[in-house]
C-alpha cells in the first residue's frame, strides 16, 4: 500500500498511571474513528518524565499498561506505537516503546539506545542514567506498509542509528520524544528535518503535550517531515491528536531524483553494526 495515515497523540501526563492509560486509550479511540492506520504515543506517556517516577511506575511485559495497549490495537484495528514507558526487565528498568499490530500482537519493542545526561548552564538539567540503562538494539517493524524504524527521543541526535534502519529498508522512521524548554526551540524542528532529509525517508517526532507546572516541561510541538524536508504537518504546545498522510511514492520519487544513499562512498568508508 502506497498511502497509509498516522495520528499522533499529543497529550498530557499526569502522576497517575490509571489516568494517563485512560486517556491515552480515549485519544486512540477517537484517532482511529477518524481513519488513522498507525497511532503513536509520546515518550513516558503513561509516567511523568522524572527520575524518581520510573522505578515506581516501571512494569514489566506484560502488564496493566502494555495489556491495554494490545487490547486497544485490536479493538481499533490499527498499528499501535505506545510511546514509550519505564519497563522493568532482568532487574533493570528501561525507556521502551512497545509496537503492536491489527491484532494486538507485539511486534517489536525498542529500548532507548542513548541516554539522555544534560547538564546546560541556566537551563535543563537531567541524568537518565541515575535510574535508566541503555538498550542495545535496532528496532525495525514489518507492516503491511513496509518496513517502519523506532527510536526514542535522543536516539534522534545519533545519525548512525537512522542512516542504519534506513539502509536496513525502513521508509518511516516514528521517535517518540519529549524534547524540553530548551532543546526543544534550538533542535527539535531541525533534527527532525534533517534525518529526514539525510536518509530520504518519512520521519515522526510525536511529543507529550506541554505542561508548565510539571518539573520537566516538555516543548510539545509534534511534526512530520516528508523525505524532502518539508514539514507536513505539525503540532503547537497543546493537547491535540496531529494527522498525516504517508505517500510512498515520494520516497521513490526523492530517491530517483536525488539518489544520495546510492552516492555514498562505501568504497571509502562504511558503517558497520551488530
Amino acid at each position: 500500500m502506497f498511502y497509509m495515515k498516522i495520528a499522533i497523540c499529543q497529550m498530557k501526563v499526569c502522576n497517575d498511571k490509571d489516568k494517563n492509560i485512560s486517556h491515552a486509550l480515549e485519544m486512540i479511540d477517537e484517532a482511529s474513528k477518524n481513519n488513522a492506520d498507525i497511532v503513536i504515543l509520546p515518550e513516558m506517556f503513561n509516567c511523568p518524565y522524572q527520575n524518581k517516577y520510573f522505578p515506581i511506575f516501571a512494569e514489566t511485559y506484560p502488564d496493566k499498561t502494555t495489556n491495554a495497549l494490545k487490547n486497544s490495537a485490536k479493538k481499533n484495528s490499527i498499528y499501535l506505537v505506545g510511546g514509550s514507558i519505564p519497563e522493568l526487565e532482568n532487574g533493570k528498568i528501561y525507556n521502551t516503546s512497545f509496537v503492536f499490530n491489527r491484532n494486538g500482537d507485539l511486534i517489536g519493542k525498542h529500548q532507548k539506545m542513548h541516554l539522555f545526561d544534560i547538564d546546560i548552564k541556566n537551563g535543563v538539567s537531567f541524568k537518565e542514567s541515575d535510574t535508566l540503562s541503555a538498550g542495545k538494539n535496532f528496532t525495525i517493524v514489518d507492516t503491511e506498509f513496509g518496513k517502519i524504524g523506532i527510536a526514542i527521543c535522543y536516539d534522534i541526535r545519533f545519525p548512525e542509528l537512522s542512516r542504519i534502519m534506513s539502509l536496513e529498508g525502513a521508509e518511516l522512521i516514528i521517535l517518540p520524544a519529549a524534547f524540553n524548554m530548551t532543546t526543544g526551540p534550538a533542535h527539535w524542528e531541525l533534527s527532525i528535518r534533517m534525518r529526514a532529509l539525510d536518509n530520504q525517508v518519512y520521519f515522526v517526532g510525536a511529543a507529550p503535550a506541554r505542561d508548565n507546572s510539571a518539573s520537566y516541561v516538555a516543548f510539545g510541538n509534534s511534526m512530520v517531515s516528508d523525505p524532502w524536508g518539508n514539514i507536513i504537518a505539525a503540532a503547537d504546545e497543546k493537547e491535540c491528536i496531529l494527522y498525516a498522510d504517508i505517500d510512498k511514492s515520494i520516497i521513490d520519487k526523492t530517491r530517483n531524483e536525488l539518489p544520495l544513499l546510492k552516492h555514498r562512498r562505501t568504497d571509502l568508508y562504511s558503517l558497520n553494526f551488530f
